[in-house]
This record gives structure tokens, sequence and C-alpha cells, in this order.
């Protein structure tokens, strides 16, 4: 059950190309969001749709994965966990931000051209 207690699976479509960064450490990092819909009908019987966008990370082998085959469009199932972390803006203000750091990757659909 421990493994239970932070885990996040997800299936959707890439709404953006991957951006993808290595680090003064050599390690590769991929960021990248994840639009997931939702449907049922509203009491009139209208079909009604919500879309909501999830932030996600990966880090060295699933980064590695993230860019040679994802691409916006791209419909994939995820398996990951929920990262918080906080930073100062240039302002001073300190931000607080919530992602999905990816552990796992199953691709649905083929690469597409961009």
């Amino acid at each position: 059950m421990n493994a239970l207690k932070n885990q996040v699976r997800l299936i959707g479509f890439l709404g953006t190309d991957p951006v993808l960064k290595t680090l003064d450490t050599g390690k590769k990092l991929a960021r990248f969001n994840l639009a997931t819909n939702e449907s049922w009908i509203n009491d009139q019987g209208d079909k009604v749709t919500t879309t909501q966008w999830h932030n996600l990370i990966a880090w060295q082998k699933v980064a590695d994965i993230v860019e040679k085959f994802l691409v916006k469009g791209s419909e994939v199932a995820i398996e990951g966990k929920l990262v918080n972390s906080s930073y100062e803006d240039k302002g001073g203000v300190t931000r607080y931000v919530t992602h999905i750091q990816v552990n796992e990757l199953l691709l649905l659909s083929k690469k597409t051209t961009p």
C-alpha cells in the first residue's frame, strides 16, 4: 500500500511539443503538458466535455523517450507522482507549482511529424 500514497495515472494528449533541457549536472529534463477530457450528459440531455491540463516533467531515461517519440498531439498513458515546489519570482513573490513527475510512459499513438 505504500506505493499508493502518491500515485497518478493519466491518459491524454500532449498540448505542446516537449521542451528538453540538460542541466549543469548532466541530467536530462523534459517538460510537457497533457490534456485529459471528461464527458457526461447534463440534465438537459446535452453532451458536456471538460478538459483538464496537467504539467508534467520527466527525468533521464523517461526524458529520452519523450524526446524521441512525443510531439504535440501524441496520445500517452503516464504513471507518476505529484510533486509540489515553490520559487521566488522576479518581483520577490513566492510562487507555488504542482506538477506530475512521470516515472513510466506508454505510447498510445505513433509519432507524428511536426
